[in-house]
């Protein structure tokens, strides 16, 4: 009977030796799996870090990065087509086939590329004055001519620009012409912006933007004035 008297003693000691463990383990701290607020925070712990600032050294070093957009390094020129003689009624069921065929398999117009041009880098310099920040952005890549290609002056669609988040503080479009004389070799270039001027940067939050731009709208020819002049009365 003694026996049976020790053994239930020790089980519980055991089982209250367990529960304090476990209440200890639960108030060790913030850090612990389970907290269930019982424990404080230990003052000789040190405060958690703050959000690194900005020197004002670092910031006078500070020039944007330029990057180039996806599905803007590439741009592909193809000659046009002449238009098409009106068709017959016989030749209207054909036509429908021909779509669909085309749908299925898209053409291969590899054959009426004049040129091709890739940008391959990008790189910037930057200058401070005023309280303005000044860019000079550089671009560089190639002109491979095409099976349509004939020597002569071609016009590449180049845009720059600089954003603050999703605001716009300077945005241009480029007309630039390189002069290709040999269809059977690239020709590198070189195009440099150097009209990018911006506000002073107070935090390194600026990013610049260098690429084609062959959505842009093209500038309207002028129109020819086809009023007549009146012809002058006769007596």
């Amino acid at each position: 009977m003694a026996f049976h008297t020790f053994s239930g003693r020790f089980l519980a000691g055991l089982a209250l030796t367990g529960f304090m463990l476990a209440a200890a383990g639960c108030q060790s701290g913030d850090n612990g799996i389970l907290n269930l607020g019982f424990g404080k925070k230990d003052p000789t712990a040190p405060p958690p870090p703050q959000d690194p600032k900005v020197l004002a050294s670092q910031l006078q070093a500070y020039c944007p990065k330029v990057a180039v957009r996806d599905g803007t390094a590439f741009f592909n020129t193809y000659a046009k087509t002449a238009a098409p003689k009106p068709k017959k009624k016989a030749d209207v069921a054909q036509d429908v086939q021909a779509a669909a065929d085309a749908a299925a398999a898209p053409p291969d117009d590899s054959a009426k590329i004049i040129y091709q041009a890739s940008i391959s880098d990008v790189t910037r310099d930057c200058s401070r004055a005023n309280g303005q920040l000044t860019m000079k952005i550089a671009v560089a890549g190639k002109i491979v001519p095409g099976p349509m290609f004939s020597p002569g002056t071609i016009t590449m669609p180049i845009r720059t620009a600089v954003m603050h988040g999703t605001e716009v503080l300077y945005s241009q479009l480029h007309q630039h012409q390189v002069q290709v004389t040999d269809p059977s070799v690239a020709t590198q270039f070189v195009f440099t912006d150097s009209s990018v001027v911006v506000p002073e940067p107070t935090a390194q939050d600026y990013q610049a933007y260098a690429g084609y731009d062959e959505t842009a709208p093209k500038a309207d020819k002028p129109k020819k004035n086809t009023h007549r002049k009146k012809a002058a009365a006769t007596n």
